[in-house]
């Protein structure tokens, strides 16, 4: 009889395996992670405006979809033109029919199971099979209403509010949407995996040198390997700030990442800087917001931004805005998504709904802690009673923004240490933009600009 050989398994310490005492899952983090009516952050989400559909994605049919945990349904009347929009709750009143089946007509939606025909802002019409006179139909129309919710249409995007009428905030206009000579194309990214994961990247400057540039190629330019000097900024409640300053060569490129709470983000550009040549307050590849659906999904819906200052027109192309998105076109096989793994792959990759209680938080991870502290904090004081704190903007101006590129030209010396040099550059760069907040746009800009070349020219006092 044979003998069989077996290898002994490497061991070690048996101290160094730790598998059976971690295999315990940690804990979501509820209040920042669920998003249903009546749930904390589901509350908080409702007091703001939201994308929820691409325009060119509504047609003459009824659109089902989902967001913020509430099935809807979105359908034009009456012109049918783009102001002619409403989003009212999926299911009928009467029998719980799917309106994803009505009939769009001049003023409102029928019913395809029993023909009633509901208004806009979900006031019952009609209830054609009903006597309607004294009896029950009256006392339903009275009574009852289809949920419905504000819209508007706004540059291929349709935005709700889905909280206390009441409480309606004005709709934010940005500097971002004022940009001159800046064309825009209307995009949307499905993300399977919670909100809270596709917004992290935001605040998390670090993960643009390993995910999209050392991992397995350069997805956007060589000059992103460079981990640079990072500094995060609070500018008010709801504004943070996270700039990355990396030496190219004799350059210093400072690039912008930014989060306006609760989901509005923004960036430096794509393709359009690499930090070899000079570049004077680039604008963002992107102005975007990461949509909940429900508690396992979100949308990233946005508009990728084309132009001098933002990314090049040949990137104006379906495929150009998923690259912008993330690294890597959509439609990939398993294997291209394991050898080359973008955004959606690294945040769908820990799981449905992060167990952020099990992370680790680091110092390069400080603008991920900042945000989401103050997020919990302002969801508290909703369930307090306080309203939380809506974009803000100078006088009669629009809500400032900061994603961008700088690469100014500021050669290696060896006369002080670098990591340091560029730290004083990086702050120099965004303090030129925080001091001219309250001009108008155009002034704004062109002031920037030629700060930011004196700077170049005359170097740091």
């Amino acid at each position: 009889m044979s003998s069989v050989s077996l290898k002994t398994p490497h061991t070690g310490s048996t101290g160094r395996f730790r598998g059976y005492q971690q295999a315990h899952t940690a804990d979501i983090d509820e209040e920042i992670a669920r998003v249903d009516p009546g749930t904390p952050c589901g509350e908080y989400l409702r007091r703001f405006w939201h994308p929820v559909l691409m325009t060119s994605d509504l047609g003459e049919l009824p659109k089902a979809i989902k967001i913020l945990g509430e099935e809807l349904v979105l359908f034009r009347y009456g012109d049918r033109s783009n102001d002619s929009i409403a989003l009212v709750h999926k299911f009928c009143p009467h029998r719980r029919a799917s309106l994803e089946y009505g009939k769009c007509e001049d003023r409102g939606i029928r019913c395809c199971y029993h023909g009633w025909l509901f208004a806009p802002d979900g006031e019952i019409l009609e209830t054609p099979a009903e006597e309607p006179g004294e009896g029950p139909a009256r006392q339903v129309r009275e009574r009852t209403r289809l949920g419905a919710y504000p819209v508007m249409e706004f540059n291929g995007l349709i935005f709700a509010y889905m909280g206390p009428p009441e409480n309606m905030p004005a709709f934010p206009v940005y500097d971002a949407f004022e940009i001159e000579d800046m064309v825009t194309r209307p995009y949307a990214i499905s993300y399977a995996c919670n909100w809270v994961q596709v917004l992290d990247a935001i605040m998390d400057p670090v993960h643009t040198t390993f995910l999209h540039s050392q991992n397995s190629r350069p997805q956007f330019s060589d000059g992103m390997a460079e981990i640079g000097v990072l500094k995060f900024y609070e500018r008010n409640d709801n504004h943070f700030l996270g700039s990355s300053t990396r030496r190219v060569g004799d350059n210093v490129w400072v690039r912008l990442n930014e989060l306006i709470l609760p989901n509005f983000t923004q960036a430096g550009a794509a393709f359009a800087a690499d930090g070899t040549e000079q570049r004077y307050f680039g604008r963002s590849a992107f102005t975007r917001w990461v949509v909940p659906v429900d508690d396992e999904n979100s949308i990233a819906f946005a508009w990728g931004n084309f132009g001098d200052r933002c990314d090049p027109h040949e990137y104006n192309t379906k495929e150009g805005c998923e690259l912008i998105e993330q690294g890597e076109i959509v439609d990939r096989s398993p294997e291209e998504k394991q050898r080359r793994p973008a955004d959606s792959e690294a945040v769908e990759g820990m799981g449905p709904i992060s167990t952020h209680m099990g992370e680790n938080l680091m110092p390069t991870d400080r603008g991920i802690s900042l945000y989401r502290r103050r997020l919990r904090r302002q969801i508290r004081d909703l369930s307090e009673g306080k309203a939380p704190p809506q974009p803000v903007s100078p006088q009669g101006a629009s809500v400032r923004t900061y994603g961008q590129d700088t690469v100014l030209t500021f050669p290696l010396s060896t006369d002080h240490d670098d990591q340091d040099y560029l730290l004083k550059i990086g702050t120099a760069v965004m303090d030129i933009q925080f001091a001219y907040e309250d001009l108008n746009n155009t002034e704004r800009d062109s002031i920037i600009i030629d700060k930011l070349k004196e700077l170049e020219a005359n170097g740091l006092d």
